[in-house]
Order: C-alpha cells, then sequence, then structure tokens
C-alpha cells in the first residue's frame, strides 16, 4: 500500500492582466479562473512545476 499523497491547496490571489499569455495558459491547466478561486493538487513534480511558473500569482497551502 502507497503512502498517501501529499496534497497542495493553490489560490489565485492576483489577477493575469499585464501577464505572458504561458502563464494565462497554466493558470487555466491548474484549473484556476477569478481571484481568490482555489483548488486542491496532488504535490506531483509536474504540479509543483506549474505552480512554480505562476508563483508571483498564487498562494500554495500544504494539506
Amino acid at each position: 500500500m502507497m503512502a498517501e499523497a501529499k496534497k497542495i491547496k493553490v489560490t489565485l490571489v492576483r489577477g493575469l492582466s499585464g501577464t505572458l499569455p504561458k502563464q494565462r495558459r497554466t493558470v487555466k491547466a491548474l484549473g484556476l479562473g477569478k481571484i481568490s478561486s482555489s483548488v486542491v493538487h496532488d504535490a506531483t513534480p509536474a504540479n509543483l512545476g506549474m505552480v512554480r511558473v505562476v508563483a508571483h500569482l498564487v498562494k500554495v497551502e500544504e494539506m
């Protein structure tokens, strides 16, 4: 039996105006839409990499 995967809660705290198209696509791929929307993801290397790209726009909490 595998150990429970760590979860992260990602919340969009800044707007997307003035951001690069790649950053906008990354926010959408994370499942975030409007400011203060939140999603919970597994803390996989792929998800952590996406969060790193938009780190200045989001707030991350460990679950």
